[in-house]
């Protein structure tokens, strides 16, 4: 995947045409196939030794680990994305639907199946609570509505202007945007532990549910419109299935690639430079990586950068996660696909997570089984699983993860067997952690925040760095620090708009 050097000397592209994207996440992946497909020379840079970012693959013992997004849910995006360059994604990728989407569980025994059969909802949705039938029926009529404004409208639309905010103020203000996510659902549905069931979806982009803008109810029906999907092969195979596609319409690659600095010259970005001393001229540059990383590390020496990289580490950032990446020696099939375990508390034990100063005592936790929708993850008859905890970054609790990590793993592992899978400690084939302090070493995230930004309304839209940077012209950013957010489907999107940015900016 390696190729040559764009170096200073080499001057084969027409003005305005060559570009380089910073880090091979999913966002950056997206952009550098719309740009290169519109016939601008693209290279790639990605520190690590694989694609994918957050989306990195550990493989140990024939186990296949996906490090990070498991949940595809726009499948329309990645298919409009292959189009993009006049391929077609099922020529590279074969995506697997997940029934049911989700099975919520709580502590009391309880269980919801969040499957895309309203009549089964429905049935379901009776044995917790009668009135909430109607109620969830009124919360979808909602969802889809804030879908329609806040995703299809403007979720590849770059707010560049606060003009673009007022535009969308009528829509956002009718919409309550400024209610949380949990008041919201609310406002609908009585039952606690419904209310837990359609509100948490905005963890999975990072946010409190009562802090998070309402507008992300727009995932619930996101899902009941086109599903929720995995890749054969994992999540991996679809960012492989990417990158074949990047390097099949031209496009090059450089893997190992750690960035030191994106030069600058006469006010605008000029090349990127490696810290083994290569060097990328360029006349576009887009970052994939970490915002207070590019302006406070990339652009360090700028005084753009020093200054915006102090602006931003005032604002508030998404929690960070613990995750366990665990193979069984058995397969354990009566463990959906994707598991939420909801500890005893809710509301105080997420204020813990994004607010709190300590690990909080007890957990919630996602566990996620692929092996039940595609066994050849693990050796025949085994099982590849992945847990994560949300836990407060390190700006929040101070926390020496290489002492803490070992004990707390434990700890998940007992509460899984206890709960869960019984047998788990002694089926154990082999067992990695990671942390949020490898989410600031490996992965250059502010205080080792998993997603970014806190998604909050003030944080959001305008409100968040742009994908084109205000006084760098031809300096751009795609991923989940930038419009619209965390999430395979949000990065797509800001890729998306990143792209028509810089596909206009070289036209004129």
């Amino acid at each position: 995947m390696s190729a040559a050097p764009l170096d200073a000397t080499r001057d084969t592209a027409a003005a305005g045409r060559r570009a380089v994207v910073v880090g091979a996440g999913f966002g950056g992946i997206a952009l550098a196939i719309r740009l290169q497909a519109a016939g601008i020379e693209t290279v790639l840079l990605e520190k690590r030794d694989k694609p994918g970012g957050r989306a990195y693959v550990y493989e140990d013992a024939g186990y296949t680990f996906d490090a990070g997004p498991t949940v595809i849910t726009d499948p329309s995006a990645l298919e409009e994305l292959f189009a993009a360059a006049g391929r077609t994604m099922a020529d590279y990728v074969e995506l697997l639907p997940v029934s049911p989407f989700y099975r919520l569980c709580w502590e009391d025994g309880r269980f919801f199946d969040y499957v895309n059969d309203q009549a089964e909802l429905d049935r379901q949705i009776l044995e917790f609570e009668p009135a909430d039938v109607e109620g969830y029926r009124r919360f979808l009529a909602y969802s889809k509505d804030v879908f329609r404004e806040g995703y299809e409208k403007l979720g590849t639309v770059p707010f560049l202007n606060f003009r673009d905010m007022i535009r969308a103020g009528p829509q956002l203000a009718r919409l309550q945007a400024w209610k949380s996510v949990y008041a919201k659902v609310a406002d609908f549905i009585k039952n606690e532990q419904l209310r837990q069931t359609f509100s948490f979806h905005s963890l999975l982009v990072g946010g409190n549910p009562f802090a998070t803008s309402s507008i992300y109810a727009l995932i619930h029906a996101l899902e009941r419109q086109w599903g929720v999907w995995f890749a054969r092969g994992g999540t991996g195979a679809l960012v492989a299935g990417l990158v074949k596609l990047f390097t099949d319409i031209g496009g090059r690659i450089e893997l190992s690639a750690e960035v030191a600095e994106i030069e600058m010259a006469n006010g605008r970005a000029s090349a990127v430079r490696l810290k083994d001393g290569r060097r990328f001229k360029a006349d576009m540059v887009a970052s994939n990586a970490d915002v207070v990383h590019t302006y406070g590390g990339l652009l360090g020496a700028s005084a753009r950068g020093a200054s915006e990289a102090k602006r931003l580490t005032k604002k508030r950032f998404s929690m960070s996660l613990f995750v366990i990446y665990f193979g069984l020696k058995t397969h354990r099939p009566d463990i959906r696909h994707h598991t939420v375990c909801f500890g005893a508390r809710y509301r105080e034990l997420i204020s813990e997570i994004f607010n709190g100063a300590d690990l909080p005592g007890d957990f919630s936790l996602y566990l996620h089984n692929p092996c039940v929708t595609d066994p050849s993850l693990a050796p025949e008859g085994a099982g590849a699983f992945y847990v994560l905890s949300p836990v407060p970054h390190l700006g929040n609790a101070d926390i020496d993860w290489e002492r803490e990590g070992p004990i707390y793993r434990d700890r998940i592992l007992a509460y899984l067997e206890e709960r869960y899978i019984p047998g788990l400690r002694d089926d154990l084939a082999t067992c990695r952690i990671f942390t949020p302090a490898d989410f600031k070493s490996e992965l250059n995230a502010h205080l080792g925040s998993a997603f970014s930004l806190d998604p909050v309304l003030t944080q959001s839209a305008w409100f968040r760095p742009h994908n084109r940077d205000d006084k760098i012209a031809n300096l751009y950013f795609v991923g989940a620090g930038t419009h619209p957010g965390a999430g395979v489907p949000g990065v797509v999107g800001s890729a998306k708009a990143t792209a028509g940015l810089m596909i206009a900016d070289r036209a004129g």
